[in-house]
């Protein structure tokens, strides 16, 4: 089989073609540009609300206990596995707290050191608000302990638009995937009924299969390898240039886990197993079915 050969056909298939060709580039360009885009925006978004999450703690307020009854309070609580970080704020330092943040004017109630010690709790935000739920129930009913505090209402409003924006995002991404291709199933499609007669005359002389299909996978790769090239080069001018100048409040979104290869790489990988499946799925199909009786 010749490599040269391949190559040479799948080019000049883009060339007969060059309406539906385009049409298939442009298609599988706005596919992959979109996923691109929503990918970055849900990144950023994801990373947002996780850092917001992170923020949640729970605040385990004590009676008027004395020291050996607070040791064994932290010792429960160094037992949950939902815990990660546990501070403990005396009641001389929680009135240090009210005085910094609310000035001078509380100074009088501060003297009084009436509020309570607690514990603050950093805890695992994604083992999900059932489960915190839980775990503030349990402490709840630890000896010692006056009051337990956490706000769930946040967690659960977070917990909840993350799993909407996720489905109609992964909704929305497969739509434009199976949009792309298609149009790319057709487009080979007609390439292949314009060289019916060729394809007739190289069944005649024994050409296999694999051998006529590989021209038609190859433009189909050609045209996912185009595709993908002109979708970075459009994230990369849309959040390198174009939001900064025009949406100078948002900056500069971050690149998924800090790099921009991680995203460009899926961008060509995609855009690339599209236009592969798209090529191959059409040339089995119009090959062997019809050109072989034909």
């Amino acid at each position: 089989m010749s490599i040269k050969y391949i190559l040479r056909e799948g080019y000049t298939g883009i060339r007969r073609t060059k309406l539906a060709a385009t049409t298939s580039i442009f298609s599988l360009f706005i596919a992959v540009l979109l996923l691109g885009v929503l990918t970055r925006i849900g990144f950023n978004v994801y990373s947002q609300a996780m850092s917001i999450k992170d923020l949640i703690e729970v605040e385990v307020f004590l009676l008027d206990v004395n020291d050996r009854t607070t040791d064994q309070i932290r010792q429960q609580l160094e037992t949950e596995e939902l815990v990660q970080e546990i501070t403990y704020i005396s009641k001389d330092s929680a009135s240090a707290v009210m005085r910094k943040e609310f000035g001078a004017g509380v100074e009088e109630l501060a003297e009084l050191n009436f509020l309570p010690a607690s514990f603050r709790l950093n805890v695992n935000t994604d083992a999900g608000a059932e489960h915190i739920e839980e775990l503030v129930s349990r402490l709840s009913t630890v000896r010692g302990v006056d009051e337990v505090e956490y706000n769930a209402a946040l967690l659960r409003v977070m917990e909840s638009n993350l799993n909407t924006f996720t489905l109609i995002g992964g909704g929305v991404g497969l739509l434009i995937l199976m949009a792309a291709l298609i149009l790319v199933y057709n487009t080979i499609r007609l390439t292949i009924y314009a060289k019916r007669d060729l394809i007739r005359a190289m069944k005649l002389v024994g050409a296999t299969n694999k051998f006529i299909r590989s021209p038609f996978i190859v433009e189909g790769i050609l045209q996912g390898l185009i595709a993908g090239t002109l979708a970075v080069l459009s994230v990369f001018l849309i959040f390198e240039f174009a939001i900064p100048f025009y949406l100078s409040d948002m900056g500069i979104l971050s690149w998924p886990y800090g790099r921009w290869y991680f995203l460009v790489g899926a961008m060509i990988s995609l855009s690339l197993i599209m236009g592969w499946l798209g090529s191959r799925w059409a040339a089995r199909r119009f090959i062997q079915e019809t050109y072989i009786s034909g």
